[in-house]
């Protein structure tokens, strides 16, 4: 009887693990970084509740067997939101990971939301955007859970760092100055643009930046504008416009531009790079040193043979990876690049005093000499102060060779560190996000990041009091100098790339205006009169422009002047640079809740921004119109 029992048992056992084995199914995918699309390596991914579990690969790619559709995986990475995603029927699940770590979210009522109540509400925020595909769908369902914007009926999600310690240097807004004791106004041209890509950051991850990481000159500058190319041997045109302040209607807003030639990409001479990469522990993130590598490989891709590059990275020591190397042997310098790895504390003063020797060895006379640092300027060993960095940097500086800051990253990130090696390097300043503004940078803008055609180019302003009863310089509070270096040729100032663009702001309180925003008024003085001249009644100018340049490799500056009359240009009819760049302006007056914003709304941005699109073929301009409507949900959340 025993032996008729075993067999049938024997049966029912063998058919059992057979369905349990062909119930079991594998689950392909990829884990990449939310914000930068990054494929992140080593995530572990576990089957919950079971033993069970895999890591992603270098690619992001992933392997895994589960026992059925009612299985869940969980997704941990360090720095990470965990993310628990349910198998149902699918057999391939990517992931998107998000930066911090996330408090449960609880619902405010019991109706669970669906993803077209979120598409729904982000078509509210984003006009601009048709969300009608599910992939469409999921990706506005993470623009509110990953940027902290909850769909309607739940509660908002707390985003958490692991640690903040970034830095901005502090920004005291210029004030209104009387024309008639203060006629001059002096700064240096900036053609940085971190400043807006960075907000942008903030934006896109559902918070509101710090007030001192809004540099209002640099998010006007982030744009192209349209102004006429230069003609003769001069290396750039000016161009004047005034009409309207929008945020202040009873007063004027004057709008400068300058435009450089734009010099052929064939035609730009021999370039001599050295990327001085930081390698340090802090650059391990999927958004540091990952996408580094990625933005760096759109620049190979567009060196020449008579370009060449030479790779020094920095961690606790620095050391040169790649010796200079022509521009057709790109595949090897890719292979050197993506060979690094982070780890170790941060020696930046040892890796800038070796990138210098490096270039230094390898000067091009007639090319173009240049440094490219990447890093989030988190740097710890040796001179790491901030004034210990701009002493070393401007000991070089005569050296010809110009530098090149790249930002990334967050947490961490030392923008005051970093702007003013631009600043003292005679170089340029730029963060990058996500791919995408490396393209911007590398591809689109190739010429006017990497080859100099003006430097220590300077602005100097002249008002006439009989038209302008007092002035206001928008923005460029880190760049404003002493009238008398507009002539000392000594002063260090901004440079100017080919193709590249500046555009500088004045808010202008006419003669016979009184002013809520004025700085004031001065005692009589006791030994001297302050009258203006009965020849500035009969002048029709509102102001003289002055700009002194130098060529890269000249001392001795050159001058060009302008004056500028209002021929009281309604708004409506100024153009789209002038419409757009004061747009700009009013939302970085919003962000910094500047005291001089007057009768700015997020709502009259949008309005003057959409009115002044034109082209936007790269789409940058719709881009900042959708971040703005962004920047306007959230002020409403609060």
């Amino acid at each position: 009887m025993s032996k008729l029992l075993i067999v049938p048992t024997l049966f029912c056992l063998s058919w059992l693990g057979f369905a349990l084995i062909h119930t079991h199914k594998t689950i392909t995918g990829t884990v990449t970084d939310s914000v930068t699309h990054q494929k992140l390596a080593g995530v572990k991914i576990t089957v919950q509740g079971t033993a069970t579990e895999t890591k992603t690969d270098g690619q992001g790619n992933y392997s895994i067997q589960v026992a059925g559709n009612q299985s869940v995986l969980v997704f941990t990475y360090s720095g990470y939101a965990p993310k628990n995603i349910p198998i149902n029927n699918l057999s391939r699940i990517d992931v998107r990971l998000v930066k911090g770590r996330r408090k449960p979210v609880v619902a405010s009522n019991e109706k669970a939301y669906q993803p077209k109540d979120v598409a729904k509400r982000k078509n509210i925020v984003d006009k601009e955007i048709s969300i009608t595909t599910q992939e469409e769908i999921e990706a506005a369902e993470m623009y509110f859970t990953e940027s902290n914007m909850a769909p309607p009926g739940v509660a908002s999600p707390v985003m958490t760092q692991d640690y903040n310690i970034e830095s901005y240097s502090t920004i005291h807004e210029n004030i209104f100055h009387e024309a008639l004791r203060n006629p001059l106004s002096t700064f240096s041209i900036d053609v940085d643009a971190a400043s807006y890509s960075n907000i942008r950051r903030f934006v896109d991850l559902g918070q509101a930046p710090p007030k001192d990481a809004v540099r209002i000159e640099e998010m006007i500058n982030y744009f192209e504008y349209d102004y006429p190319q230069p003609t003769g041997n001069v290396p750039f045109s000016i161009t004047t416009e005034v009409s309207e302040c929008p945020w202040n209607p009873k007063n004027r807003l004057v709008h400068i531009g300058l435009q450089g030639k734009n010099i052929p990409t064939q035609n730009l001479p021999p370039s001599n790079l050295v990327f001085l990469i930081d390698v340090s522990g802090s650059m391990q993130d999927a958004n540091k040193l990952s996408l580094l590598k990625s933005a760096f490989g759109l620049l190979i891709e567009q060196l020449r043979p008579q370009d060449h590059v030479a790779i020094v990275v920095y961690a606790g020591a620095a050391g040169l990876v790649l010796p200079s190397t022509s521009g057709n042997q790109k595949e090897k310098i890719r292979n050197a690049l993506n060979q690094l790895e982070a780890g170790g504390s941060t020696a930046g003063g040892q890796g800038i005093e070796l990138a210098y020797k490096v270039a230094q060895e390898y000067f091009q006379k007639e090319g173009n000499n240049r440094i490219i640092l990447a890093t989030d300027g988190d740097f710890n060993v040796g001179a790491s102060s901030d004034a210990e960095m701009e002493r070393l940097i401007e000991q070089k500086r005569s050296t010809g060779i110009f530098l090149t800051v790249l930002g990334f990253g967050m947490g961490n990130y030392k923008d005051s560190k970093m702007e003013i090696l631009a600043d003292k390097g005679d170089g340029n300043y730029a963060y990058i996000d996500n791919l995408l503004e490396g393209k911007k940078i590398f591809v689109n803008e190739f010429g006017g990041t990497l080859f100099t055609i003006a430097k220590d180019v300077k602005i100097q302003i002249e008002f006439n009091p009989a038209q302008v009863k007092a002035y206001r310089l928008v923005g460029y509070e880190n760049r404003t100098l002493k009238n008398e270096d507009f002539n000392n040729d000594k002063k260090d100032a901004g440079e100017l790339g080919s193709g590249h663009n500046v555009t500088a702001l004045y808010e202008i309180v006419p003669t016979g205006e009184s002013s809520d925003n004025s700085s004031g008024t001065i005692d009589p003085l006791k030994y001297q009169k302050n009258v203006v001249d009965p020849k500035a009644y009969k002048a029709r100018e509102m102001m003289t422009v002055k700009l002194r340049y130098k060529k890269p490799n000249e001392t001795t500056s050159s001058l060009i002047e302008t004056t500028l009359v209002d021929h009281k240009t309604p708004l409506s009819k100024t153009s789209d640079n002038f419409r757009f760049s004061a747009a700009v302006a009013e939302y970085a007056m919003l962000l910094r809740e500047s005291e001089y914003k007057g009768n700015a709304t997020y709502n009259q941005v949008i309005t003057l921004a959409t009115q002044a699109k034109g082209k936007d073929e790269e789409g940058y301009r719709i881009e900042f119109i959708n971040m703005v409507k962004a920047s306007e949900f959230l002020q409403a959340k609060r």
